[in-house]
């Protein structure tokens, strides 16, 4: 019985083989933490000259998606680099370094879509909250536990162990992508897998509302728990201890006015975190 082989074509960027070459990929990884670095360095010196207030801090809807954009790519970036540089190394066509740049900024741009269209639900629930505290301060303590609560049961749950383990392990859905046909086949991807990625960390950003959205500290200790989550051998592991601890800190909130910054009433002192 004879064989028959099948041409390789370069329609299918995993399927091909070829892969970008080093200097490439390195550009590829230079962007994407010149990308980070830039969005820290914003989001610090904006945390500094707002500080922590409740709710929206006053901000209109257009200006609070534009500084929440900066704050995700800061924070989200760096845990997905990898996936981002191993869709790059797929790329089949020998297209010119602007092309390539090109689609990986297409790709970018829709894993930060999902963030973004994520930031509208994160504007109404910070108007709701400042609202409320604003209304009656000892609401504070209440929408702590429950957003510690969320938190906390969500990273226990299943959805957050599927959408954790296609974020450790994207290979499988790689693969799939790899069938997408252009136009925009790249934007779909950013997509896809940003809305693996929100699916994976929506609830550790609901803690930005008890703890503050312009919490410096906050905002590091989670893009670090984001980090090894997704790429630490043990991030699973990790995922189930914090929602323990978010636990233990849903309990404690109404008694613990240090755990709340981001819900004290503007112009109160409190202890700082």
């Amino acid at each position: 019985m004879r064989t028959v082989q099948r041409p390789i074509t370069n329609d299918h960027p995993l399927r091909s083989g070829v892969l970008l070459p080093a200097r490439d990929l390195a550009v590829a990884w230079a962007l994407i933490v010149l990308i980070a670095a830039l969005a820290w360095l914003l989001t610090v010196g904006q945390a500094l000259d707002m500080g922590i207030e409740p709710g929206t801090m006053g901000m209109a809807l257009p200006l609070f998606l534009l500084l929440w954009v900066v704050m995700m790519a800061a924070m989200m970036l760096p845990s997905v680099a990898p996936v981002a540089v191993t869709w790059a190394k797929g790329i089949a066509r020998q297209s010119s370094g602007a092309t390539r740049a090109a689609r990986m900024t297409e790709f970018l741009g829709g894993y930060l879509l999902v963030w973004t269209a994520f930031g509208l639900l994160a504007y109404g629930g910070l108007a709701l909250t400042g609202h409320l505290v604003d209304r009656d301060p000892q609401t504070g303590k209440w929408i702590a536990a429950a957003a510690f609560a969320l938190a906390g049961l969500y990273q226990l749950g299943p959805l957050k162990n599927i959408c954790l383990r296609h974020c450790r392990s994207p290979m499988a859905q790689l693969m799939r992508y790899a069938s997408y046909r252009s136009p925009v086949r790249d934007l779909r991807v950013g997509l896809h897998h940003g809305g693996y990625c929100l699916g994976c960390c929506w609830a550790l950003m609901v803690v930005l509302i008890p703890l503050g959205v312009m919490n410096i500290a906050a905002m590091g200790g989670l893009a670090a728990l984001i980090f090894l989550e997704k790429l630490w051998y043990r991030g699973p592991q990790l995922a189930r201890v914090m929602g323990v601890a978010f636990l233990v800190l849903a309990v404690l909130a109404p008694f613990q006015d240090w755990l709340l910054p981001g819900l004290h009433p503007s112009g109160q002192t409190m202890v700082p975190m």
